[in-house]
């Protein structure tokens, strides 16, 4: 079996930081999302690498030994998300967060009944097996590292019998996340302009959240990760927070890898100098090596809106340790 360590978390947690940290050792491999959103234009998207995403030679290399496995597989889709193209049945079905058993179970059945999920699941499992397959082979790892953020992703790993599934649950102060929602580019991108929105600078897409909106999107997040961790069992998962992992990076570091059965005396010392060909979040992109705890949320949060959070997730908040 495959050992594979999912990231689980709400975005812009620390999740690209923890990848690139665990991508440290000799014995992870790597890519950040294996299911990524929205990968921009391929003519400009940047690897973590440093070079163009097309003309990258491990994404040539992957790219090649995927046709030989015979799986379609592109850069702009990999073919790993759990989705059904053009079924608006699926879509629908597919687009809320993971929810409790009984809903779930409603989920699964509609999806049987409804959609083209019966025929498509199995290619994507494949596809999933496949690419994971490749670039381990390509590190010569012993573990992937999926840092899928969602619930309901995890939900179906955990039905690939090749996966043997082990879980970080990235918790972060939520006044640190909603502040990246409200301002994505300014607080959830490389640390150089010119390098964001993937490397062409470019600012992304889409509205900013209110602080209202940016609460209840990260309480939404913090419950569907729970209601997925309350199935497994207490070896399959370990829980740690983004301020300990910034301000104790060797402590936990070497309480992940102990977790996931590695050597924490093999890793490289400076993550940047590892081989890494992430995609994702902008910070993948920036050039220091230094691991910096960022609270901006505490002088950039007005007294208005730490109360609006609080008021929709304090509740939350305090429940992980955040006062």
């Amino acid at each position: 079996m495959t050992r594979l360590a999912y990231i689980l978390s709400a975005s812009h947690s620390g999740s690209t930081l923890l990848t690139m940290l665990l991508n440290s050792h000799p014995d992870v491999a790597t890519i950040g999302e294996l299911s990524p959103g929205a990968i921009g234009d391929l003519s400009w998207y940047l690897c973590s690498c440093g070079s163009k995403m097309r003309e990258c030679h491990f994404w040539r290399w992957v790219g090649s030994a995927m046709r030989k496995r015979g799986v379609d597989f592109h850069l702009r889709e990999f073919g790993t998300r759990f989705w059904v193209p053009d079924s608006r049945i699926a879509g629908k079905l597919l687009g809320p967060l993971h929810r409790g058993p009984t809903l779930e179970l409603l989920r699964d059945m509609g999806l049987r009944l409804f959609s083209p999920w019966p025929n498509t699941f199995p290619k994507i499992i494949r596809a999933n097996e496949s690419l994971v397959e490749v670039i381990m082979e390509y590190y010569h790892a012993r573990v992937f590292v999926d840092k899928g953020n969602l619930a309901l992703r995890l939900k179906y790993l955990l039905r690939v019998p090749s996966f043997d599934v082990k879980v970080i649950h990235l918790i972060r102060d939520g006044r640190g996340v909603a502040l990246t929602y409200m301002d994505t580019a300014e607080f959830a991108d490389a640390k150089d302009p010119a390098m964001r929105g993937g490397g062409s600078g470019r600012k992304r897409e889409g509205e900013p959240l209110s602080v209202a909106q940016a609460a209840y999107q990260w309480r939404r997040c913090i419950e569907e990760a729970e209601h997925a961790l309350r199935r497994l069992d207490k070896s399959q998962w370990i829980e740690i927070r983004y301020e300990d992992l910034c301000e104790g990076t060797e402590n936990v570091l070497d309480r992940l890898f102990e977790f996931l059965g590695l050597d924490p005396g093999k890793r490289v010392q400076d993550f940047r100098t590892a081989e890494n060909h992430v995609v994702g979040n902008g910070m993948r992109l920036d050039a220091t090596s230094q691991v910096v705890l960022d609270e901006r949320w505490k002088s950039v949060l007005k007294p208005e809106e730490i109360r609006v959070f609080d008021r929709i997730a304090g509740e939350m908040n305090r429940r992980y340790g955040y006062e």
